[in-house]
């Protein structure tokens, strides 16, 4: 299974929007929280999960949505795992690099 990225550039940020190809355009709810998979939000490219690393260095802020996703970006060191957000199962994170 792929991930689909995608990435928008404005004024000097870099942010990666990424999710786990199977998510794509579903809903998720859980209590008050609910995370919607938009394409338009997310549907870029379809790439490799080992992709997510040179997107990572580059990104000044990203979205990630998955298991294949935020597992990767917690083994590069972009997220902690105390971090991850869970809703209805399916995690996601976000990150911002200070610079």
């Amino acid at each position: 299974m792929k991930i689909y990225v995608k990435v928008y550039r404005v004024q000097g940020e870099v942010l990666v929007a990424a999710c786990d190809e199977e998510l794509l355009g579903k809903t998720f709810r859980e209590g008050e929280l609910k995370l919607e998979v938009k394409e338009r939000f997310y549907k870029g490219e379809l790439r490799e999960v080992e992709e997510l690393e040179s997107l990572l260095e580059e990104a000044t802020i990203a979205n990630l949505t998955g298991e294949r996703c935020v597992k990767k970006a917690i083994e590069l060191g972009y997220v902690d795992e105390k971090r991850v957000l869970y809703i209805q199962g399916v995690p996601h994170a976000q990150m911002a690099k200070l610079l």
